[in-house]
């Protein structure tokens, strides 16, 4: 489900004026590209496909201080084991220093960063908007059916190409499993505390999928070989 999922709903006419052309407002497209290779490192598939699918903890992290403002309300996260939060942020007193906010980065907790993983499964859910993990995670290790998870990767910084300025997400998987493993959902998790900054306390809420992926078609991983995953989240103007 993309974000604005039922504006279709509305009985209004779309005015052209309103069609992107490329010209207006900058646009944010996602891709998910997959390299995968065999036991002697020879690429043998490349599979790309739009990636269009933030789920709600994603959406819901996104909202501005105002809307939890404005509404005196809160939104429910859940994360990867089932666990809901009451999430809430900004101030919550006439005391600009009575307020909570994300903790994450923070290298003296047990989370230097945000951003835990790129995670593969071999399931598929209908709804990627209600996804709170993967329908069918792939474990982490050399036993049957699993993949050895590598070191996720992010760039230093933003990069520029053309009119468009772009950023990825990437990690490796080696399959020492003894077997083809095959790949059918993808998704992005990040690790995530909220943190009271009038009294320090801070709660954990732990692993959160963020974004998550059904491919269009089974990626197969041969015994021996590896496969490499990269989003890629480019804004044009």
């Amino acid at each position: 489900m993309m974000v604005g999922k039922g504006i279709e709903d509305i009985d209004i006419s779309m005015p052209k004026d309103a069609y992107d052309i490329g010209k207006h407002t900058p646009t944010l497209s996602a891709y998910l590209t997959i390299i995968v290779r065999d036991s002697k490192g020879r690429v043998v598939n490349i599979h790309r496909q739009r990636s269009h699918s933030p789920t709600a903890n994603f959406i819901g992290l996104l909202l501005p201080i105002s809307y939890f403002a404005n509404t005196n309300s809160s939104y429910t996260i859940t994360n990867t084991g089932g666990t809901t939060y009451s999430y809430t942020v900004g101030c919550t007193s006439s005391s600009i220093t009575n307020c909570s906010g994300m903790g994450y980065p923070n290298s003296s907790k047990n989370y230097p960063s945000y951003l835990v993983m790129i995670q593969v499964g071999s399931g598929q859910q209908s709804n990627p908007y209600n996804a709170h993990s993967l329908a069918s995670p792939i474990a982490n290790g050399s036993g049957a059916g699993q993949l050895v998870y590598g070191t996720v990767t992010t760039p230093s910084g933003f990069m520029a190409s053309g009119d468009s300025v772009y950023f990825y997400v990437s990690q490796a998987f080696n399959n020492q499993s003894g077997g083809t493993v095959n790949i059918t959902e993808v998704g992005i998790i990040i690790q995530f505390q909220l943190t009271c900054c009038c009294c320090g306390g801070s709660t954990n809420y732990g692993q959160l999928l963020v974004w998550y992926d059904v491919l269009s078609s089974p990626i197969s991983v041969p015994n021996g070989g590896s496969v490499t995953i990269y989003y890629t989240f480019t804004v044009n103007p």
